[in-house]
C-alpha cells in the first residue's frame, strides 16, 4: 500500500477506494463510525488539495482545513439526505492509519489529531450548512436537485444548465456572488503538487549557532540595533540616516563605504542596506522622525541563530534596497520585477542538490524564467543579450550578499558531468540524476527546450562549451542556508526530509518514509541514526522485522523489506536468512526474486506455493477482489482455479487473505468467469456483424 502518488497517477483512485473499504471494515470491528465516501474525500484532499500529497501525514492544520473548508466546499449533500459524520469518519481514518502502521511519523501524534477533530467538530455542521462556503459545482448541483432535476440524468442537467444560462432558473444571487468572489480571490481548489526534496544532513544546532555568530553581518545588525537604542536617533525629513550618523556607522560597522565628500547617506550603499535590512527584520523601527531599537527583538538579538533566521526571512523583502538604487525604485534589470519569484526558485534549486551548481547553469536557468516572464522572443538578439547581462549583474549582486551573509559558498572548479549531459536537448550519456529529484532540480537539470524558442539549441551548445572549457564558479548552500530554506519549504507544506529527524519514529513509520522519500545513501544514514536509540542493534532489527511482519498490506511489506535490505550493510545476508521465517518467508522470497537473487527454479515446492499465494494476495491488495478475479481469469478459468488451489495449500501466514481466496474460489470466481464469457461472446458477435457489414459495403 503506497501512501504517496504522483498527481496524475491513475492508481490513486483504486488505492483510495481500497483503503476506504479497509477503514470501514476496521471501524465496524471497533464499533466506530466511518463513511467510506468521507474517508475517500479525506484521502483526495491530501492527494489533490495539499502541496506534499502524503496520505499518511496529518497535522492539526490539515484536520481543520479538511473539515471546515474542503468538505463544506466539495461534499454534496442532496435535499433530504443526512449530513455525513465528517469528524467521526476522519477520526476513524486517523485511528486506522495509526493501527495499521501507515502513519507518517513527521505529522502530529494521534492525541493532538483527536483534539483537532474535536475542536473542528463543533463548527462542522454550521460550515456544511453555510451555502457561501460551497464550491461552484456543489452550488449548482444542489440547486438543480432542489428544483426537482434528476442530477444523474445528463440530458436533464444539460437542460437545467441552459435554463440557468438564459436566466430562467431562480437561485440566490448573493450566495453565488460570494462563491465567485472567493473563487477569484482564493484561486482554484487544486493545489499545485511540489515534488519531495532529497534528504539533507545538517550540523547540530549548537554548531550552527556558532557559525551564525561568526557571520560579520549578524554582528553588524546587532550593533545597528544597539546604536539605535531605546532613546532613538534622529533621521532626516526624508527618513534617511543623517550624514554624520551614516559616516559613524561606516566606521563602527566596518562596511567599507567611502566616507569622504559624502553629501547624503544615500551615497553609503552598504550602511543603507543594513539599515533597511534591520528594519525589515523588525530589529529597529521608525516613528516620528526617529529610529528606535525594537524592544521585543532583544531575545532574537541575544541568539545568533535566531537572528540569522530572522535576517534570512527579511532578505526576501529587500528587493528595493538591493536592486532599486538609492531611491529603492531606480531599477533597470528584469530581476527587479521577478525578484520575489526568482530568489526562492534559486535557493530551492540549490537545496539538497548533490553537486555544487555551476554559475553558467544557474544563470541560464534564470534566463529561462526571464524569457517566459517578459516574452523576449520578439526583440533582436543583441537587445536580449544586453537585457540578460544587466539582469546577470543584479543576480550576482544578490549572490554576493548571500555569500557575505553566510547562506552560500562559491569556489572555482570543474562542473560535474551531469550538468554537461543536461546542457543540450539530447539523451544524457553520463551520470544520471538520483531518483526522486525535486521539481526545481528536475526542471533545472533537464534539457533546454528547443520550442518555441529557436535559439535554445544554439544557447545549449554555448552553455556546454562554457561548462566544459575549464573551471567555473560553483555555488552551494551552507548548512545555515540549507536549514532556513528547509524551514521555508516546510512552512509551504512541502516535504523536506532531514537525516536524523526519524530517530524516535516507530519502526513502521521509519521504513515507510525511507521507502517513499529517501535515496539509498540517505536511507542508510537515517537507519544508522535510528538504531542506537532502540536499546541494541539486535533489538532494533527485531522491531524493524516485526513492523514488516505485521503490516496488513502485502505490497507494502515487500517495499519495506526491500528498503531495509538496501539500508543495512548486511541486508542481502539478512534477506536470505528470512527464507525460513514463517511470517516473513513469502515477502523475502518476493524481494529476492525481484532483485534477481533467486530464480523460480531455485524454489522448493513449499516456497513455490508460498510465492503463488503471495502473488495472489498482492494482486488483491492492488486491485481488490474484482481486479484479482479479472487478472486470474485472463489466463483461463482452469489456470485460475489451479493458482488459488496452490495458494490455499500453502503455509502463508496471512490467514485472512487466504480466507478471501477460499471464498472467491466458490461462487464469485464462477460468476466472474460467466460474466466475462458472455462479454467476450457479445464482443465476438459484434465483431462478426461488423465484418459482414464491411464485406457487403465492399
Amino acid at each position: 500500500m503506497r501512501m504517496l502518488f504522483e498527481p496524475d497517477d491513475e492508481d490513486f483512485e483504486a488505492a483510495a477506494e481500497m483503503l476506504a473499504s479497509r477503514v470501514e471494515e476496521w471501524a465496524r470491528e471497533h464499533d466506530e463510525v466511518a463513511d467510506g465516501f468521507v474517508v475517500q474525500a479525506a484521502l483526495d484532499y491530501r492527494h489533490n488539495g495539499t502541496a506534499d500529497g502524503r496520505l499518511g501525514l496529518w497535522r492539526a492544520a490539515h484536520v481543520e482545513e479538511f473539515l471546515l473548508d474542503w468538505l463544506p466546499r466539495t461534499l454534496t449533500v442532496l435535499p433530504g439526505q443526512p449530513v455525513p459524520d465528517g469528524p467521526g469518519s476522519l477520526l476513524a481514518l486517523l485511528r486506522y492509519l495509526d493501527a495499521a502502521g501507515l502513519v507518517d511519523p513527521r505529522g502530529d501524534g494521534l492525541t493532538a489529531l483527536k483534539r483537532a477533530v474535536s475542536c473542528a467538530a463543533g463548527e462542522f455542521g454550521a460550515r456544511m450548512a453555510d451555502r457561501t462556503r460551497w464550491g461552484l459545482a456543489k452550488f449548482w448541483t444542489v440547486t438543480a436537485a432542489e428544483q426537482g432535476v434528476d442530477i444523474m440524468d445528463e440530458a436533464a442537467m444539460a437542460r437545467f444548465a441552459e435554463r440557468a444560462r438564459i436566466g430562467e432558473v431562480p437561485y440566490d444571487r448573493d450566495v453565488l456572488d460570494t462563491i465567485m468572489t472567493r473563487r477569484v480571490t482564493a484561486g482554484s481548489a487544486q493545489v499545485e503538487r511540489a515534488e519531495p526534496q532529497l534528504p539533507v544532513t545538517l550540523a547540530q544546532e549548537d554548531v550552527l549557532r556558532e557559525r551564525a555568530a561568526a557571520v560579520p553581518l549578524i554582528g553588524q545588525l546587532a550593533q545597528l540595533a544597539g546604536w539605535a537604542g531605546s532613546e532613538g536617533r534622529e533621521l532626516t525629513k526624508a527618513g534617511r540616516l543623517r550624514v554624520a550618523d551614516g559616516q559613524d556607522l561606516v566606521r563602527a560597522l566596518d562596511t567599507g563605504d567611502p566616507v569622504e565628500q559624502v553629501r547624503t547617506s544615500a551615497e553609503l550603499p552598504r550602511v543603507n542596506l543594513l539599515f533597511a535590512w534591520a528594519k525589515q527584520a523588525r530589529l529597529i523601527r521608525v516613528a516620528k522622525g526617529r529610529v528606535y531599537a525594537v524592544a521585543k527583538a532583544r531575545p532574537v538579538l541575544a541568539d545568533p541563530l535566531a537572528l540569522w533566521e530572522r535576517a534570512f526571512e527579511a532578505f526576501f523583502e529587500l528587493r528595493g534596497p538591493l536592486l532599486g538604487g538609492p531611491n529603492g525604485y531606480d531599477a533597470t534589470s528584469m530581476l527587479f520585477d521577478v525578484y520575489q519569484d526568482v530568489l526562492p526558485d534559486v535557493l530551492n534549486t540549490l537545496y539538497s542538490l548533490p553537486y555544487p551548481m555551476p554559475w553558467p547553469r544557474l544563470r541560464d536557468s534564470v534566463h529561462l524564467a526571464y524569457r517566459m516572464s517578459f516574452a523576449l522572443g520578439g526583440a533582436p538578439e543583441r537587445e536580449q543579450r544586453a537585457w540578460l547581462l544587466d539582469a546577470d549583474h543584479d543576480l550576482r549582486r544578490v549572490l554576493d550578499v548571500l555569500e557575505y551573509f553566510g547562506a552560500i559558498t562559491r569556489e572555482q572548479g570543474m562542473a560535474d558531468p551531469v550538468f554537461l549531459d543536461t546542457a543540450l536537448d539530447e539523451p544524457p550519456t553520463g551520470p544520471q540524476l538520483p531518483a526522486g529529484m525535486p521539481a526545481e532540480l528536475s526542471q533545472l537539470l533537464g534539457p533546454l527546450p528547443t520550442a518555441p524558442d529557436p535559439g535554445a539549441t544554439a544557447r545549449g551548445k554555448e552553455l556546454r562549451e562554457e561548462l566544459a572549457s575549464g573551471p567555473v564558479e560553483l555555488i552551494r548552500l551552507t548548512d545555515l542556508g540549507t536549514r532556513s530554506v528547509r524551514q521555508r519549504l516546510l512552512a509551504q507544506g512541502r516535504s523536506a526530509p532531514l537525516v536524523g529527524e526519524l530517530t524516535h519514529a516507530p519502526a513502521a513509520g521509519l521504513l515507510g518514509v525511507l521507502a517513499q522519500e529517501y535515496d539509498p545513501e540517505h536511507a542508510e544514514a537515517e537507519l544508522a541514526a535510528w538504531t542506537p536509540a532502540h536499546d541494541s542493534p539486535e533489538a532494533a532489527r527485531r522491531l524493524l522485522l516485526d513492523a514488516i511482519r505485521t503490516t496488513p498490506f502485502r505490497t507494502r511489506a515487500a517495499a519495506l523489506l526491500d528498503t531495509l535490505t538496501t539500508a543495512l550493510p548486511d541486508g542481502m545476508e539478512l534477506l536470505r536468512s528470512l527464507r525460513g521465517d514463517p511470517g516473513l518467508a513469502p515477502t523475502a522470497l518476493t524481494v529476492l526474486t525481484q532483485r534477481g537473487a533467486l530464480d523460480h527454479e531455485d524454489l522448493t515446492d513449499t516456497e513455490a506455493a508460498l510465492m503463488v499465494a503471495e502473488s495472489l494476495l498482492q494482486l488483491l491488495d492492488l486491485g481488490g477482489e474484482e481486479g484479482l478475479l479479472e487478472a486470474l481469469l485472463a489466463q483461463g478459468r482452469a489456470e485460475a482455479e489451479t493458482a488459488i488451489g496452490a495458494a490455499l495449500t500453502s503455509s502463508h501466514p496471512d490467514q485472512a487473505g487466504l480466507d478471501t481466496l477460499r471464498r472467491l474460489a466458490g461462487g464469485p470466481l464462477r460468476a466472474k468467469a460467466t460474466q466475462l464469457g458472455r462479454l467476450n461472446a457479445a464482443r465476438a458477435r459484434q465483431g462478426r456483424s461488423t465484418a459482414k457489414k464491411r464485406k457487403r459495403r465492399g
